[in-house]
C-alpha cells in the first residue's frame, strides 16, 4: 500500500446533489423545487406541526397540568448503596455532600435525600439535605448520625 492508491471506504462517500447548476446537469432550472407555489421560493420554512392551514393538533387538544416552579429535586440515595461503598473502602468516616460527589452518586449543586432501602451496618454520620422517616430510624438504630443540612 502506497499514498497513490489509498481510497475510502465503499460507501463513505458521494458527490452532492449539484443543484441550479445549468439545464444540462438535470437539475438546472427549476433547481428540483417543481414551478412556482410557496416551496419554490427563496427563504421558506414551515412552522414546526403546520397542517395545511387546519387546525394543528397542539391546538386541537385541550391544556392540562402544571408545573410548580418552587419544586425541588432531590437526588434519592438509598442506605445499601452506601453500606456498599463502606464495604468496598471507597468512603472512610462521616458521609458528606463531597463525599457523595467523589464516588459519582450525586453531582456538585443536586440536593441529596437518603433513603431507608436496605440497611446499614455501620455506626456514620451522614449530613444530607433530607432524610426519609425509615432511613433516619436505621442510621439511628446503626448507632450513627443523621445531619440534616
Amino acid at each position: 500500500m502506497n499514498l497513490n492508491n489509498i481510497q475510502p471506504a465503499a460507501g463513505s462517500t458521494f458527490n452532492s446533489k449539484r443543484i441550479g447548476r445549468g439545464q444540462g446537469s438535470g437539475k438546472g432550472g427549476t433547481s428540483t423545487k417543481g414551478h412556482k407555489g410557496q416551496k419554490s421560493r427563496a427563504g421558506y420554512s414551515q412552522k414546526i406541526g403546520f397542517e395545511g392551514g387546519q387546525m394543528p393538533l397542539q391546538r386541537r387538544l385541550p391544556k392540562f397540568g402544571f408545573k410548580n416552579v418552587n419544586r425541588k429535586e432531590f437526588r434519592g440515595i438509598n442506605l445499601d448503596t452506601i453500606q456498599t461503598l463502606i464495604e468496598n473502602k471507597s468512603i472512610t468516616g462521616d458521609i458528606t455532600k463531597e463525599v457523595l460527589v467523589e464516588n459519582g452518586l450525586v453531582s456538585k449543586n443536586e440536593l441529596v435525600k437518603i433513603m431507608g432501602r436496605g440497611e446499614l451496618k455501620s455506626a456514620v454520620s451522614i449530613s444530607a439535605d433530607k432524610f426519609t422517616k425509615s432511613a433516619e430510624e436505621l442510621i439511628a438504630k446503626a448507632g450513627g448520625k443523621a445531619i440534616t443540612l
